[in-house]
């Protein structure tokens, strides 16, 4: 532990990881249940989910303000920026993954594979080729709290990829009991998802499994990566030296590249 207690140090090696004056700032704490941070560094604002209030906010630091981006929000869950800068995210009340265009307007990039509905998209990443990358959880249809109650159409939770030329849209991964966040390696090489499945079974292992990235369109040589001690694995990213931050529980968990 560091001498402020905000760090617990199991490595060495992550004493460099850390800013001198980093402190622990609460920006808001007025959501039910936030999720999905999203940085837009040429607008200088945050943006984020609040998903049983059904509404996005937007933080700026020049003055700390917060104010309603969106409502409603369609219980939008996680987000990110495409190549060209625009807003992706995941909607569990419509079941889809949506992209917001510079004026405003929405377009839908998936709702369905092989003509039945997704679960309830729930994270989101882009590649360098414009490919969108997503997890279909069932939380969002599991009860009205978070989207609305609803059967699952899909014969598993998985993981998907839509082209970013064809927007056609395969199933990568099937073998998943919740899968969750989701973020590649600096070079794309591999790509790092997280299974939640433990919030719903305590058999279930708290992991996050890597794969390695085939042609930039298959997933192969799936394999754990890492285990969290406590808590579960949801959102998480990874930085420029190839490590991963994850959220889990009361703290975020930092993992070297080799797990």
């Amino acid at each position: 532990m560091n001498s402020d207690g905000l760090y617990d140090i199991l490595d060495q090696r992550f004493a460099a990881k850390i800013h001198g004056s980093a402190r622990l700032e609460e920006l808001y704490s007025g959501c039910r249940w936030a999720e999905g941070p999203v940085w837009f560094s040429d607008h200088d604002c945050l943006y984020f989910s609040d998903i049983p209030n059904q509404r996005m906010m937007r933080y700026l630091p020049g003055d700390s303000s917060v104010s309603m981006f969106r409502k409603p929000s369609n219980f939008t869950n996680g987000h990110t920026r495409d190549r060209q800068g625009r807003l992706v995210s995941c909607e569990h009340g419509t079941r889809r993954v949506t992209r917001t265009e510079w004026d405003g307007t929405i377009t839908v990039i998936a709702d369905r594979f092989e003509g039945k509905r997704l679960n309830s998209p729930n994270d989101v990443v882009v590649g360098s080729d414009g490919a969108i990358w997503f997890t279909d959880p069932s939380y969002g249809i599991m009860s009205d709290y978070e989207g609305y109650q609803a059967s699952e159409e899909q014969s598993c939770r998985g993981v998907y990829r839509v082209d970013g030329q064809s927007r056609e849209i395969t199933r990568v991964a099937d073998d998943f009991l919740q899968p969750n966040g989701l973020a590649f390696s600096p070079d794309e090489k591999l790509i790092y998802i997280a299974d939640s499945g433990s919030s719903n079974d305590p058999n279930a292992r708290r992991h996050i499994r890597v794969f390695d990235v085939a042609d930039g369109r298959r997933l192969v040589n799936g394999r754990e990566f890492a285990v969290l001690d406590y808590g579960v694995p949801d959102g998480f990213r990874v930085d420029s030296d190839g490590w991963v931050w994850t959220s889990g529980g009361p703290a975020v968990h930092v993992f070297d590249p080799q797990g």
